[in-house]
């Protein structure tokens, strides 16, 4: 019987670079981008001539890419049934510009949602033998591997027994819940993959969903690195599973009727690793200017972490009053959100958004300045001009370049239902709106394959706190 288990991809809004170290903290959003992970039998039975040579087959299908790959597993003494697993990335981790705009279609959100759902990704056209052509990949910046790795992760551990992802909230078999077993195992396979330990916030938000999040300390994969020179498959997964996962995470999400939208400007894509090294480079080049701007920084990102959740407070204690000053400052830009400040109720709701957008604004400064000084564009000139207009907007509450920055697609935080200003605002820029929302859940264990059942933006049948 197939599992199909689904991982949200992710938006960084604040701890761009600082969150690579403890004890900084980024805010971290899911989306309702996911990649789903589906596993079944290739056959139905074990076949005996797979124990008598100790090894089972198993098939990796990416149908977007248009590739399959066979893998051969060693048993170890164990019995296993051969492995199908399919990969399947929503759209919007993936751009689709180039199709939009050969079939004369404007840059919209209709216009995507015209697209099938898992639509394939181009191939260059470069390669005159196909079995060379690579996929063209272009990606906006929602943390697709990371996603991709946790679903895949997910999908076998319940596939093989090993947790229950239909109540994994329950301390299971290890002494802790089987969500954090896959957490442990996801951030450990990301990290092999990658060839390097990174923050694992993508990770995190791919488990648990939207957070506050604070790095582990990356000597507890230091085991797992040990993992290619042979040591026994079980020695190497207890000590994961042993070891001291310091990271911090609480929940966060969005203060009420706002909402989380994503533009792409179709200036390419930015390295992130290349970017991270150059910035890594300042540090040691120039290290009392770059604790001088990262201690300006974490005080900006920590600002904003408390403007919104002041904002998430107040709804909840003057909800009809908070609902009155966001749907009059949704059809206003920011310079006029004063004139509603007529009660100490409705000035201390208007203070909160000021604020938010005055730490959005210092955290743009400073990302700014790490950047001429490292010699990357953290914000281009390009993004700087988006960006302003974009704040400048009716109902905008905050915008800035998510994560480590670059030219990957553009994040903003509305107010009410003023999005839809933003997204024509956007195409007439030249700048495509994704379909992607924030929606807090991590990991799901899904009804049935998402081709089928219609499932393509993470609604799922169980949701996971």
């Amino acid at each position: 019987m197939a599992v199909v288990a689904s991982a949200p991809g992710k938006v960084l809004m604040t701890g761009g670079y600082l969150i690579l170290e403890r004890p900084n903290a980024g805010l971290v959003l899911s989306t309702n981008a996911r990649f789903y992970a589906i596993v079944k039998p290739i056959n139905d039975e074990v076949k005996p001539e797979s124990w008598a040579w100790k090894w089972t087959d198993v098939r990796l299908t990416s149908p977007q890419l248009s590739r399959e790959s066979m893998y051969k597993l060693s048993l170890n003494h164990l019995t296993l049934q051969c492995l199908d697993i399919t990969i399947l990335g929503s759209n919007d981790f993936y751009s689709y510009r180039n199709q939009i705009e050969s079939l004369g279609l404007p840059l919209t959100p209709e216009s995507l949602r015209t697209l099938a759902p898992f639509e394939s990704i181009t191939f260059n056209s470069g390669e005159s033998n196909g079995a060379n052509c690579k996929p063209e990949v272009a990606k906006t910046g929602l943390g697709s591997s990371a996603a991709m790795t946790t679903a895949v992760v997910a999908a076998l551990l319940h596939y093989l027994g090993v947790v229950d992802l239909s109540d994994p909230c329950k301390e299971g078999k290890f002494g802790c819940s089987d969500l954090d077993v896959i957490h442990m195992i996801a951030q450990t396979s990301h990290c092999l993959a990658q060839g390097k330990v990174g923050s694992g916030f993508d990770v995190s938000c791919a488990v648990y969903g939207s957070q506050r999040y604070v790095r582990f300390s990356p000597e507890v994969l230091s085991f797992a690195k040990v993992a290619v020179t042979g040591l026994p498959l079980h020695e190497v997964i207890g000590g994961i599973l042993k070891g001291k996962w310091d990271h911090e995470r609480t929940e966060f999400c969005l203060p009420p009727l706002m909402n989380l939208f994503l533009g792409e400007p179709g200036s390419g894509g930015s390295s992130t690793p290349s970017m991270v090294g150059a910035v890594k480079k300042w540090q040691m080049s120039d290290p009392e200017k770059a604790r001088e701007n990262w201690q300006k920084l974490s005080d900006a990102n920590l600002e904003l972490e408390t403007k919104l959740n002041s904002l998430s407070k107040l709804a909840k204690e003057h909800w009809d009053v908070y609902l009155g000053v966001i749907k009059s400052c949704s059809v206003l830009t920011s310079e006029k959100w004063v004139l509603h400040a007529t009660e100490p109720i409705n000035e201390a709701i208007i203070r909160e958004l000021l604020g938010a957008r005055e730490a959005m604004l210092r955290i743009r400064i400073l990302m700014r300045q790490m950047g001429e000084a490292a010699g990357v564009p953290i914000e281009p000139e390009s993004q700087t001009q988006l960006l302003d207009s974009t704040m400048n907007a009716e109902g905008v509450l905050v915008a800035g370049v998510p994560g480590a920055g670059g030219f990957d697609a553009i994040f903003a935080i509305t107010l009410g239902d003023s999005g839809s200003k933003l997204t024509q605002a956007w195409s007439s820029h030249n700048v495509l709106a994704l379909l992607v929302k924030e929606d807090p859940h991590g990991i799901c264990l899904e009804s049935g394959d998402p081709r089928t059942t219609g499932i393509t933006s993470g609604v799922s049948s169980i949701h996971i706190e």
